[in-house]
């Protein structure tokens, strides 16, 4: 009841051929295919650009010598983990 059997599969699939047509279905696929190309373009010429400013800002820095690097006492206290809670309760056990 829950499924459809073999048959019931095939006579949508024809239905659908009929309405549709080989053609029609495959140039619609074809079409999704080019979107989804396009999107993936987008996506890593949008990476390549970051990449590329951030290459660009960082040369500069170099360049200039305003390249900032955190000193030891700033390194350790940045990345310095929050002091843990003692288990003592005052309970003496």
């Amino acid at each position: 009841m829950g499924s459809f059997s073999l048959w019931h599969w095939l006579v949508v699939i024809a239905l659908v051929m009929l309405l549709f047509g080989r053609g029609r279905i495959s140039g619609t696929m074809g079409e999704i295919g080019k979107g989804l190309k396009s999107f993936k373009d987008g996506l890593s010429d949008q990476e390549d650009d970051r990449l590329r400013r951030y290459s660009e800002q960082r040369s500069s820095e170099t360049l200039q010598g305003t390249s900032r690097t955190a000193g030891p006492d700033e390194a350790s206290s940045a990345h310095a983990p929050p002091p843990r809670p003692s288990r003592d309760h005052g309970a003496g056990y």
